[in-house]
């Protein structure tokens, strides 16, 4: 939380793992930032849990990329690029 409020990048990449199911501070840090911000899974969450199912960070995020393995930091810096 203190790395998105103090953070001077332009956009953010960010894993939050189970915190994203879990963490309504981080979601509601990301909404506090005004940067584009891109949740990445490795895994496909809809897959899995059910807690799981409910995702605060990838609903304040810009963006969310779920289940495409360690390709989805790639394709969310390629996004981000072309913005």
């Amino acid at each position: 939380i203190d790395f998105l409020h103090q953070s001077d990048h332009d956009a953010i990449v960010i894993n939050g793992g189970a915190y994203s199911h879990t963490s309504i501070a981080l979601a509601d840090a990301v909404r506090s930032i005004n940067k584009t911000v891109i949740a990445v899974h490795i895994s496909n969450t809809h897959h899995r849990e059910d807690f799981r199912k409910n995702d605060y960070l990838a609903h304040a995020a810009s963006g969310a990329i779920i289940g495409l393995g360690l390709e989805g930091y790639a394709l969310a810096i390629e996004h981000l690029l072309e913005l």
